[in-house]
């Protein structure tokens, strides 16, 4: 009646009258197809794989997606796309492709034991590259249970599934599955730089985006980087042609970029895998045989569209293409003097006959189930044509597109968006179920691409919350004529201003962060339901994130807002990061008044929030010399951890053990400890290290270093001229500790803080 193949915890059990496929964990059914005909060919040769469903189930992933987190009842199309300013609600199609998905079912109540079983995710990951849908519940049929769908236009039904429990772990599955997010340079956390207008000058576009850089800096701002449109390689034609540079706007290109490194913020230039039918080396290459076949005329490229004109598509798939293009980016960009690729408008559109010939390395197929692969490649190629050139340099590749395996190369950012409050809004679920589907690197266009330029208040606000974006860049080609500067609004510049430097003072926690992902995959931005799986509150929740595991971040999202309702998970106490630590339960929705100011965050108790005591203004030439901590033990005084992660930033060397890994780790409440454990040969550059203790009860009573006793001030202003000592805040009824970093000698350290009573008996 059935076959059964049983592991140590999973069993498989297909059933033969009527076919049904089942999967176990212990006893737990977690998976099922629905009865009868779980996998169909339909009449257009399309595959479809049934599975059951319940009704509430959650359905979180898909790769990059517009509108809520949670695709209950959706209708998605998997394909990529130029979706340039799309809606960032209700559009369906964008520009990655990448058929994996989180569902997470709840758990039911059993109402004779008073208990409520736990949630259970799982990931499913389709190995399959053709065009394709997800029907997740909007679809009924009275012969059969509730069911979802994959359907898919060719190749096969190949299903990985993650049979994990946890999100954590089943993000953990993919992206062993499909590889570890790239180690970003710290420059590609900095403020990136960019708009179109400054390629697109008539000319000496190069010394226009000097001066912008000075004037950056002039005006008291941080950067890291500028992203270099397309301008660069229009010609006489007014057409763009890649592997070309216009000498009027770029007379001397090697000077250029020498001035840019020079400044600290290197060029990304933009590279297209496309060629118009005009472009100067376009015959050359075409006797080479690079670019994807016609279908009809197998030696002739197949001819489709493309920014400008009629254009044909370089195939990837081609040893011969990759030997080549490698070379073309190596002589005509790497070389000029940078290791920052932007990958753009890859995610083959133009390439309108799906039976357009690939080389598939030798095993022919058409673009129909090889367009996704091609952006990865491309991806990979810029990543590894850096590290060919100066095997020193980490690469900085970041692109538009992708497909599963994207974040092994490149940092993506949600496309070409529009200028609106509901973009702010829809782009943060977008890039929350980026980070899900394994790309925890992504991030917005700040201000909006497309479009008119930002309101002066919808430019704030997007600034205030895209300094938590794992990619921050203010980027735009503005349809009145006007330039997305982080000054333009003279009153705000203030505002704004504070809001980089904020991020940059967060440089300690985003670097940990981008390297835990690189180790496990885990987002650097993550939905409320990554970390409170159990809280079936969070499973709707779209704006509120998490940066790392302990930090609330709810932005002023709504135009003319003066009062935010934010939802504090179940299972914790919260403290607000506003003048007096305001302590919440969790499990409640809140209500605070936010003004222009306002970047409202809270502290989860067990947190570790670092940040920097100094302030960076470069991230590859300003080093964190003074560490920041702010902590909040359990109330329990269960141990909680947090491991902070630093290495030169620029180089290849971590992969060698040059660099310093510190775990964290806290426990208790009366004796509070905290515990640094390092690693690695990286030279750790603080100097010095202040940890604020949000403990609401009562002042410590002692504090000590390694054994040693740290001196008590009762003075604020004797406090702050030691290098050495500890305070007790009244007003935040938080202990403030500070001293020299002692990791800088040895790789162990143990601060102890003691809120015992004080024994007035004894006296």
């Amino acid at each position: 009646e059935a076959y059964e193949f049983a592991g140590a915890d999973i069993k498989v059990r297909v059933e033969k009258d009527p076919l049904c496929l089942r999967v176990y964990d212990g006893e737990r059914e977690i998976y099922a197809t629905i009865p009868g005909a779980p996998f169909q060919k339909d009449s257009n040769n399309r595959l479809i794989h049934y599975s059951r469903m319940e009704e509430d189930d959650c359905f979180y992933g898909f790769g990059e997606r517009t509108g809520n987190l949670n695709k209950n009842y959706e209708f998605i199309r998997e394909r990529a796309t130029d979706s340039w300013a799309y809606d960032a609600e209700k559009c369906n199609s964008m520009y990655k492709h990448i058929p994996f998905y989180i569902r997470l079912r709840r758990g039911p109540f059993n109402p004779e034991t008073g208990e409520k079983t736990p949630s259970y995710a799982m990931g499913m990951f389709y190995h399959n590259l053709y065009e394709s849908v997800f029907n997740l519940g909007g679809e009924k049929s009275n012969y059969w249970p509730r069911y979802s769908y994959f359907q898919t236009d060719g190749g096969d039904i190949d299903l990985f599934m993650m049979c994990e429990g946890s999100i954590a772990k089943v993000v953990d599955d993919y992206t062993c599955l499909t590889g570890r997010p790239a180690l970003l340079p710290k420059r590609a956390l900095g403020y990136q730089g960019s708009s179109m207008y400054y390629s697109e000058l008539e000319k000496d576009c190069d010394a226009e985006l000097l001066s912008f850089v000075d004037q950056v800096r002039e005006k008291d701002f941080p950067i890291d980087g500028f992203h270099l449109s397309s301008g660069y390689t229009t010609q006489a034609n007014n057409k763009r042609c890649v592997f070309t540079w216009n000498k009027e706007r770029f007379p001397d290109p090697e000077k250029f970029f020498a001035g840019m490194n020079e400044r600290g913020a290197q060029a990304v230039p933009n590279v297209k895998p496309s060629i118009l039918l005009v472009h100067p080396m376009k015959d050359e290459l075409e006797k080479e045989g690079l670019f994807v076949a016609d279908s009809v005329q197998q030696d002739k490229p197949s001819v489709g569209g493309w920014w400008g004109g009629p254009g044909i598509a370089f195939d990837f798939t081609n040893p011969k293409t990759r030997a080549a293009w490698k070379k073309m980016l190596t002589d005509n960009v790497i070389h000029v003097g940078t290791d920052s690729i932007w990958d753009d408008n890859c995610e083959y559109d133009g390439v309108w006959d799906k039976d357009a010939i690939c080389c598939g390395d030798g095993e022919a197929g058409t673009i129909g189930g090889l367009k996704p692969i091609m952006c990865n490649i491309m991806n990979r190629l810029a990543f590894e044509a850096v590290r060919e050139h100066n095997p020193k340099a980490r690469p900085y590749v970041v692109c538009r597109s992708g497909g599963p395996g994207v974040q092994k190369y490149a940092q993506n950012w949600v496309g070409d968006n529009f200028t609106s409050w509901k973009t702010i809004k829809y782009n943060i679920p977008s890039i929350l179920g980026m980070g899900l589907s394994g790309q925890p690197n992504e991030g917005a266009d700040i201000g909006g691409f497309a479009g008119p330029a930002p309101t002066e208040e919808l430019f704030l606000r997007w600034v205030q919350h895209g300094i938590f974006q794992p990619r921050f860049s203010i980027h735009s080609a503005s349809s009145d004529n006007t330039v997305t500067e982080p000054w333009m609004y003279h009153r705000q510049t203030d505002r704004i201003r504070d809001a980089i430097k904020l991020r940059y003072r967060m440089i300690p926690l985003f670097y940990a962060l981008e390297d835990e992902a690189h180790r496990t995959g885990a987002p650097i931005m993550r939905p409320l339901v990554y970390e409170f799986q159990e809280d079936e509150r969070v499973y709707e929740e779209n704006f509120e994130f998490l940066l790392g595991p302990s930090l609330l971040v709810a932005n002023v999202l709504e135009e003319g807002q003066r009062e935010k309702q934010v939802y504090l998970p179940a299972g914790a106490k919260w403290y607000a990061l506003d003048e007096v630590y305001t302590e919440y339960e969790g499990g409640q929705v809140i209500t605070i008044p936010v003004d222009e100011d306002s970047i409202p965050r809270f502290l989860r108790e067990g947190g570790i929030y670092p940040t920097a005591g100094n302030q960076p203004m470069n991230l590859q030439k300003d080093p964190v010399t003074a560490l920041e901590l702010l902590v909040a033990p359990r109330e329990d005084g269960k141990e909680s951890s947090f491991t902070l992660y630093d290495d030169d930033g620029v180089t290849n060397d971590f992969e060698n053990g040059v660099f310093r890994r510190t775990k964290i780790t806290m426990s208790g409440r009366e004796l509070v400890k905290l515990s640094f454990d390092a690693e690695g040969s990286y030279k750790d550059p603080v100097e010095s290290v202040q940890v604020t203790l949000i403990h609401k009860e009562k002042s410590p009573l002692s504090v000590t270093l390694d054994g040693a006793v740290i001196p008590h001030f009762l003075k604020k202003e004797e406090f702050e001229k030691a290098s050495a000592g500890w305070y007790y805040s009244q007003t935040r009824r938080a202990a403030e500790i500070r001293y020299p970093n002692p990791l800088k000698d040895k790789d162990r350290a143990e601060l102890m803080v003691s809120f015992k009573e004080f024994d007035l008996i004894g006296m």
